[in-house]
């Protein structure tokens, strides 16, 4: 419990999260600090608003997109600040204003993550903009020094990245390898808790998600064209790592099972199974350790666990040929071997990450051209086109902006009439906690108040116990760090240190602490349940109305991955480019997906229209995914025999399936006629190959050739896996088909 919870602090303290807050601690504190002791006070407070302003842009990510982020912000910052406050005499021109400047900020939020800090920070400056009558400086001043305060700070950020530029590469590689140790956990489950898989599918459905967010980011960090030039040996050993965990994680995927019919093969023959299962937890630990290891730079663990329980797994095999024999044995004995396969190479992945991690240098240095590597970057596009497309009703930032801005309004309005002390504390907490969707604004709303209404607690026994100023100080300058260092790890927390903060700051400045703490709790309560209610009634954005966009890129995406297959098994000489931009997207597609779909489960039961189609039609998308990933995994990587057009007629079919089952949810009529003929016959003829070769070997064993050689083990495992991939390809795009038909059927009703 001590050493886990030693680990634990080492890695917080060490994490890029807690480097930030630090970072961003110093910069509020320094001007604070140093113009207070000088007797400028008055000039210190803005450029600390500054600061807290224009720092929520400075997010991992490209340096020179960071740059421009916090010089928009800062700009936007002055331009609201400026605006508000001179509108602030006339009741009914400021709310004309804050409607105005409401609905326009938040639709930055359609430029991406980064725009919708860059909207966060224009909100915040709206909000606080209300309070410049506690100021006692002119407003241009004001102003000005709040754009000071914002270019103090990008000047500490740049300061930083140039002493330690490594520190967010470090964290989200670290966190990459963490969560991918998750996902291998989870899929080594799925083989033995059988009535646990629903539940457990689910949650790789997350995982996958969150992994694929962070390798977009590391995609923008590692291969934008300014780390291109002249790349480092770190630059390498990152790029090595990154480009392993993708592997990783293709390698997972490909272990997809027909668990059915794993479940009848190998029923009472669990022992074999168990031994499959330790070596993703094996694998699991490992990436878990090498993980802490990026952050703490302690010595890596050894590989032996690993090779043991991969040797361990390997005379499993032979074990269960024996025991059931053979010809019973066969095929479970197939799937054991190309399950035993996979997981071998991905042993060499993790032992990549190994090597780079140990500053082993690779003779062939990675290479990657401009044009290549741009192509696996999600670009964000920035112009003005982006704003007018989400001009409509349907658009979900749309109604975000409507809603948040009638609730600024309302609460504005309300708080006003009322004679509410600092209305903008509710204001506040609105734009901080209203989200684009239901789920998210209600699970943010009840964490803010758990933690705020924890933060008053430990604060007023805290003020209880002493009045004194200095500790006052102190303690609001930690809790400043902790919240800020929170909010990505613990929203809950992260509130309660905000709250600390806020009091101890204002028991500073006002002798009566315990009337703040009464009204900063009663005022994010008011501003929690605000949000909630108007996520809930004004132009609700129920995740069901928009996964159509979700469900239809997941199945033209899996769609072109297979034809990248094809390609690939019929020409060897395909470069792999060719087949990774379609991997690549087929991966990102399915995750938009899979979260989408947890965004749905968030929102009231009564909203998740056909909520059961929607999930057996994710559910097929990430199996479809997964066993696309198997047959390319295996054409990659293996030497195998020329393509037959059995195997052309059945990939052509299985893709004009998916085709119509996209436009079946886009409502586009299907022709029947267009279907592939003679099916039936390719499926026949792939199996009868099959059956030719197991004949065969049959025949070896009767004439005394008991081991058998490595081309016929070969051939029988590609033959006995492009059969059975295809046929269940074949199944779950029918299925799928299926589905999205029930699927327009219902909608149209």
């Amino acid at each position: 419990m001590i050493k886990d919870w030693l680990r634990l602090s080492s890695l917080y303290f060490r994490s890029a999260y807690f480097f930030r807050a630090c970072k961003f601690t110093v910069a509020v504190l320094l001007p604070l600090v140093t113009l207070g002791l000088l007797g400028y006070i008055e000039f210190a407070v803005p450029i600390a608003i500054g600061v807290f302003l224009n720092a929520p842009s400075d997010i991992p990510g490209s340096l020179k997109r960071k740059v421009y982020g916090i010089l928009i912000s800062i700009a936007l910052t002055m331009g609201v600040t400026l605006i508000v406050s001179l509108s602030q005499p006339h009741f009914w021109l400021l709310l004309v204003v804050i409607t105005l400047l409401a609905f326009s900020i938040s639709l930055l939020a359609v430029y991406g993550f980064r725009g919708s800090l860059v909207a966060f920070s224009g909100l915040l400056a709206m909000v606080l903009g209300l309070a410049h009558g506690i100021s006692s400086i002119a407003l241009w001043m004001h102003v000005l020094l709040l754009g000071g305060g914002g270019l103090f700070y990008l000047a500490v950020s740049l300061l930083t990245h140039r002493i330690i530029p490594k520190k967010d590469e470090d964290q989200l590689l670290s966190d990459t390898l963490d969560l991918t140790g998750d996902y291998l956990e989870v899929r080594g489950q799925l083989l033995a808790q059988t009535e646990k898989r629903d539940e457990l599918s689910r949650k790789l459905f997350k995982l996958q998600s969150e992994i694929s967010e962070k390798h977009e980011v590391l995609r923008e960090l590692l291969l934008t064209k300014e780390r291109r030039v002249n790349r480092s040996h770190f630059d390498e050993k990152h790029l090595m790592i990154f480009i392993s965990l993708v592997d990783i994680l293709e390698l997972a995927l490909a272990n997809s099972l027909d668990y059915h019919k794993f479940d009848s093969l190998f029923q009472g023959q669990e022992k074999p199974l168990k031994k499959f299962i330790k070596v993703n937890r094996v694998f699991s630990e490992q990436l878990k350790v090498l993980s802490d290891c990026i952050i703490t730079k302690q010595d890596i663990p050894s590989k032996a666990p690993m090779i043991k329980a991969l040797s361990a797994a390997n005379r499993a095999i032979a074990d269960f040929v024996n025991e059931v024999k053979l010809p019973q044995a066969r095929e479970g004995a197939l799937m054991l071997k190309n399950l035993h396969d996979y997981q071998a190479m991905q042993l060499q992945k993790i032992r990549t990450v190994r090597r780079a991690l140990t500053n082993v240098r690779n003779d062939s240095k990675l290479s990657l051209k401009s044009k290549d590597a741009h192509q696996f970057i999600t670009d964000q596009e920035y112009s003005f086109n982006i704003v007018l497309e989400n001009l409509s009703i349907k658009s979900p930032i749309f109604r975000h902006s409507l809603r948040l801005t009638t609730a600024i309004i309302l609460a504005y309005i309300s708080g006003t009439a009322l004679g509410i002390i600092n209305t903008y504390w509710i204001l506040l907490t609105l734009i901080v906690i209203m989200r684009p969707y239901y789920g998210l604004t209600k699970e943010r709303s009840i964490n803010r108040i758990i933690g705020t209404l924890a933060g008053a607690v430990i604060a007023t026994i805290i003020i209880l116990l002493t009045q004194n100023p200095v500790v006052y100080g102190v303690l609001a300058a930690i809790s400043l760090t902790i919240a800020f260092s929170l909010i990505q790890q613990s929203y809950r927390s992260a509130a309660a240190f905000i709250t600390i903060n806020v009091i101890f700051v204002y028991s500073l400045i006002t002798p009566n602490a315990f009337e703040v703490i009464q009204y900063r709790v009663l005022d994010t309560v008011l501003g929690a349940v605000l949000a909630v209610v108007a996520n809930y009634l004004f132009w609700p954005s129920w995740e069901a109305m928009n996964l159509d966009k979700f469900l239809t890129s997941s199945i033209r995406a899996n769609a072109k991955y297979l034809i990248a297959i094809r390609h690939l098994y019929h020409n060897k000489q395909t470069t792999e480019l060719d087949y990774k931009i379609p991997r690549k997207e087929a991966f990102l597609s399915v995750s938009n997906l899979n979260a989408a779909f947890q965004r749905m489960t968030q929102d009231p039961k009564s909203k998740q229209k056909s909520s059961d189609l929607i999930y057996e039609m994710v559910a097929l998308n990430n199996t479809i995914l997964s066993t696309l990933a198997s047959l390319g995994t295996f054409i990659m990587h293996h030497k195998t025999t020329e393509a037959s057009v059995h195997f052309r007629k059945m990939v052509i079919y299985i893709d004009l399936t998916l085709k119509n089952a996209a436009k079946e949810i886009d409502k586009i009529e299907v022709n029947p006629s267009k279907r592939p003929k003679n099916v039936d016959d390719a499926k026949e003829n792939l199996k009868f190959s099959y059956d030719n070769l197991v004949k065969e070997r049959e025949t070896e064993i009767e004439q005394g050739n008991i081991d058998i050689e490595e081309e016929m083990l070969s051939n029988l495992q590609e033959a006995h896996l492009i059969y059975n991939q295809l046929i269940w390809l074949k199944d779950l795009a029918e299925k799928l088909e299926t589905a999205s038909r029930k699927y327009r059927n219902r909608c149209a009703v």
